[in-house]
Parts: C-alpha cells; structure tokens; sequence
C-alpha cells in the first residue's frame, strides 16, 4: 500500500482534463471528535501533510477533501472533516457541515481517541454510518499512549455490530510512530463498495454503430472544452468500439445529411431538445446527456415518476431547483432562467421558484410540490441517491432537468426509446 499519490502537476498523465472527475471517485471520509487525531490519521495514510494538525482541539473547521489515487482502489477523494462534539453556534454548523459529508462518503473511517475510549459522539456516528449504509472502520488512535487499551478496543467492537460489512472492523492505530498504519490502508482499499457501474451509454450501443452528439456552443458553454458529461459520452463510446461525429445544433441537419446511413442514436444537450427533435428522424434514438447522466446516477427512474406532478402544479405552488454545482450563472442560465421560464410557460401557473447549489440541500423538502435537479454529474452517485431518497420517503415528486425538459416540449416518451422498459412504464 505504499503506492499512494495526490493528483498533482508531478503525476504524470493525471493533471488537467486527464484526472479522474471527483464525483467518480472513491470518497473516503475521516469522523470523530475533536482531537481525537482525525488529520493525524489522513496524514499518516496519505504520507503527506494535507491536514493542519495541532493539539488545540477543533483546528478542522469545515471539511477538507484532497484528490488522491490509493492502490488498489484507485482514484479516490479524502475527506478531513470537523469535530462532531463541536459547540456554540458556529460548532453546530461545523457539525451540520459534517453531517452533510456523510451524504457523499463511500467509505467511513471513525477515528477514537485510545486514551479516553468511546464517547456518546462516537456511537451516534457509528448509528449514521449504519443509517446511511456506510462501509466504516474504527480507527482507536494514540495506541501508543494507550498500551493497556483492550478494553476500550472491545467496546468498540460491540458498538459496530450491525454495520452494512457485517460487524466492521477495529483497529488500533499509532500516527505518531506509523503503528497499524499499512493495515488500515488495507482495509479502507478492501471496503470498497459492491456493485456494477452504471455506464453512460455503452450498455447500449454496439461496436460499429455510429452516434452523433449535439453540442451546443453558446454564452453559458466553458470556453476551450466541454463539459463532463459530453467528455464522458465520447469515452464510453470509444470504449464501446463505436464511433462518434460532434456537431452543434446549427450543422445537425447538415451533418445528418453527409452520412451515407442514419446513426444508430443522436445524443443532444438537454436545451435544444426541441429544435433536434425536429431535424433528427422519427426512426433514429434521440435522447439528451442530461437523462443519461440521471441514469448513471439513479435518479432517472424517480425522475420520470415524478414527472407527472408538473402538469398539477398551481398558483403558489412552490418549486426547488437543485444543481450539484456552482457555476458562475449567465444570462440565460438552464437553472434560474430557462427552467423557470418552461415551468410557467408549460402549467400557466404563478409558480414561486427557489433554487440550491453544491453541497447545499435541504432535507425536508415538505414545503416544495416538486423538486427539479440537475443530471448530477459533480455529485457521486451515493449522495444523488441520498437526495432522491430524501425527496421520495417525504412524498415529494423530484425529477431532472433532461426529463423536465423533454416532458415540456412534448417528446420524453421519444427520449426514452434507448431505455425501453422506462419508457413502457410512462406509458402505463
């Protein structure tokens, strides 16, 4: 495990556009209360100073996440994160902050300070970890001050029964002098979650087959490149043996016309849905890089459920558009401008809009009727699955900006031709 390495300009191959997306990353967060030696451990997993480390306690204020690549896991986002035992005003909101970590970990590390044993702060993380179904390992630290500390070892141990891995394992730890270190670094790598990927496009097209994308290139567009979802479309499908043509919604028609047959499908920016529903015909798979990212996630499914909900919503009615990232917003921004501008347009109804970004969610959503988010593709698939769990246990009908889109303008059972089971299910 000493094949370890933060994603710097020193790695080569790995800076820039070549790094892997934090959102698909492996997101390992570090728990426990203040001074319990949470930065001393990332330091001494990570073997480097990524953490402030003091002994007054509370030196972590907000969550610290790192880019790093631990073998065999691979890329991974390590997560240093607040007390949970902070007070005062401003310790409850570093405390909230670090509830909302847990939203996006994969894997839990709870450190336990070996001298003092487990406190009650401690138990009610290990009961969240459980909660959210978090694969967790305790980590007793100072084991070097704590020689005779089998006992509070053991009580940690009847404190995890019940985890999602079974009875999670417990360790002892030294940062200062590196004891049980390599250890946990194993451990961490072998808790990786199960399950198969979800992949963008490639479960569903064909070696050989030829799929164009439309992208289009206007104010909001990121100047030189192009955004992740279309970066990973045109890898997944060379992944696939297929080929792929890239054109704006102004050469579609143009384009289309030089193949010398029609391509298999046509991948389109969610916003000039409408004017490529017209160009593409009838016969071709037509569907948007929002939808297919709303899939990759495991919203899609909720989303076209709660779909339905648009064509009730009244005067008064309130709505939360929810985006996973923080871009600097445009004139004619998709979230605060267009969006809102089909909702009203689409129901003829006096609709009040509110919107929320980043790691920001709020979760009782009771006041909302309906809940329109983003694709997801800065956010891991475990957090985007926290919101849309939140948004269906409170009876709240959530659905994504692709699928809002497509429902507007009269074509989202087109939309889902590639997914037909999904789209059979709109149907009934």
């Amino acid at each position: 495990m000493k094949d370890m390495k933060t994603d710097t300009g020193n790695d080569a191959g790995r800076a820039g556009m070549n790094a892997a997306p934090s959102a698909e990353r492996t997101h390992i967060g570090f728990f426990g209360r203040r001074n319990a030696g949470k930065s001393s451990v990332v330091n001494a997993v990570t073997g480097q100073d990524l953490a402030v480390v003091s002994d007054v306690a509370g030196t972590t204020t907000d969550p610290v996440s790192k880019a790093m690549e631990i073998l065999p896991l691979g890329p991974v986002v390590v997560i240093d994160t607040a007390g949970f035992d902070d007070t005062g005003e401003l310790g409850a909101l570093r405390v909230n902050k670090t509830r909302m970590t847990l939203n996006k970990t994969d894997i839990a590390v709870l450190v336990v300070d070996a001298t003092e044993g487990m406190k009650d702060c401690d138990r009610e993380l290990i009961d969240l970890f459980k909660a959210k179904n978090i694969p967790y390992v305790v980590v007793f630290n100072k084991s070097d001050l704590a020689a005779g500390s089998a006992d509070t070892v053991a009580e940690g141990e009847a404190a995890c029964a019940g985890s999602p891995a079974g009875d999670a394992p417990v360790m002892r730890v030294s940062a200062l002098t590196g004891e049980g270190i390599n250890e946990l670094r194993e451990k961490i790598a072998s808790l990786r979650p199960e399950g198969d990927e979800v992949r963008l496009v490639g479960d569903f097209i064909s070696p050989g087959d030829v799929i164009v994308l439309v992208i289009p290139i206007d104010d909001a567009a990121p100047k030189g490149r192009i955004i992740l979802p279309q970066q990973q479309a045109i890898r997944d499908i060379l992944d696939s043996g297929a080929s792929c043509i890239v054109c704006r919604e102004t050469e579609l028609e143009e384009t289309l016309g030089k193949l010398a047959d029609p391509p298999q499908l046509v991948i389109t920016d969610s916003q000039a849905f409408g004017v490529v529903s017209q160009i593409v015909p009838g016969d071709v798979l037509l569907t948007s890089f929002s939808i297919l990212m709303a899939r990759k996630k495991g919203l899609l499914d909720a989303a076209v459920r709660g779909i339905s909900a648009v064509k009730n919503l009244k005067d008064g009615d309130r709505v939360l558009i929810a985006e996973g990232c923080t871009h600097h917003r445009q004139c004619g921004d998709i979230g605060t401008v267009k969006i809102p501008k089909w909702l009203r347009g689409f129901t003829d109804a006096d609709i009040s809009i509110e919107t929320c970004s980043g790691t920001e969610f709020p979760e009782d959503l009771s006041p909302y009727a309906l809940v329109v988010h983003c694709g997801g593709c800065m956010l891991t698939a475990r957090e985007v699955s926290y919101r849309t769990k939140c948004a269906v246990d409170q009876g709240i009908p959530i659905t994504n900006y692709g699928t809002l889109i497509a429902y507007t303008h009269g074509i989202l059972e087109r939309s889902l031709g590639v997914l037909p089971e999904l789209q059979k299910e709109l149907r009934d």
